[in-house]
């Protein structure tokens, strides 16, 4: 009797671990943590050219994963740069949460870049969050085997970033509807929403067009994934 108590103890907090980590707002369960606390944490990540990409100081004391500008990358059309992906998972609906700081100098493109719907070089999404909106800076694009193309439905006029401020954004993505929404600090209203269903899975990651930014603190929550190693780029020797 004793040990069938301890045996539903352990069930109850085992669920309430679970349901505490799992998405307020979809359910989604927590599949994916990176804090960059380990120096192998780079190892995980794929890069258009490692060569930009170390580890350096993070948010809150520790490590955090930097790109220093563009490498030797040379896109197979126009597109981002500088790109490092999460290896080993591909995601179809998902919610990433992460710390950003954006580390170069202020003009209307300072950017930085979330990617998600992998397939390829030439196939997949992106948001590009920049300080001033206009045809190409700050919208949510796709890149089709044609130079990338911006489809936000609605956006605002740029954000604002802070030298030397750490910065919280969330992206979502529904492929049952197409819906893609981006949050910057504020995670009550986006600061872009997308319709797209062109790409229902893929890799998810970080970057930039041409910028310099760290990442810290990724969270994914995500309905379901699955692991299949990528061939797409490079690893960090």
């Amino acid at each position: 009797m004793r040990f069938a108590w301890y045996l539903i103890i352990f069930t109850l907090i085992i669920s309430l671990n679970t349901s505490a980590q799992a998405d307020s707002q979809t359910g989604f369960p927590l599949i994916y943590k990176q804090d960059f606390e380990e120096q192998e944490a780079i190892h995980g990540f794929i890069f258009s050219d490692p060569a930009p990409w170390f580890l350096t100081s993070g948010k809150d004391g520790g490590l955090a994963l930097e790109y220093a500008g563009r490498g030797d990358y040379k896109p197979g059309v126009r597109s981002p740069l500088i790109i490092g992906l999460i290896d080993n998972l591909v995601l179809g609906d998902f919610i990433l949460e992460a710390d950003v700081l954006q580390t170069g100098s202020e003009y209307g493109h300072r950017d930085m870049c979330f990617f998600f719907g992998f397939q390829d070089s030439t196939r997949f999404y992106y948001v590009h969050l920049a300080s001033q909106a206009d045809p190409v800076a700050h919208n949510v694009h796709i890149v089709n085997d044609l130079p990338r193309n911006g489809i936000a439905k609605e956006r605002t006029d740029g954000i604002r970033w802070i030298d030397d401020h750490w910065h919280h954004i969330r992206l979502e993505r529904l492929t049952g509807d197409g819906d893609i929404s981006m949050y910057f600090d504020d995670m009550e209203t986006p600061v872009m929403v997308a319709n797209d269903k062109t790409f229902q899975v893929g890799y998810v990651g970080f970057g930039s067009f041409d910028d310099s930014g760290k990442v810290d603190n990724i969270r994914i929550w995500a309905r379901e994934s699955r692991k299949k190693k990528s061939v797409i780029f490079m690893r960090k020797n």
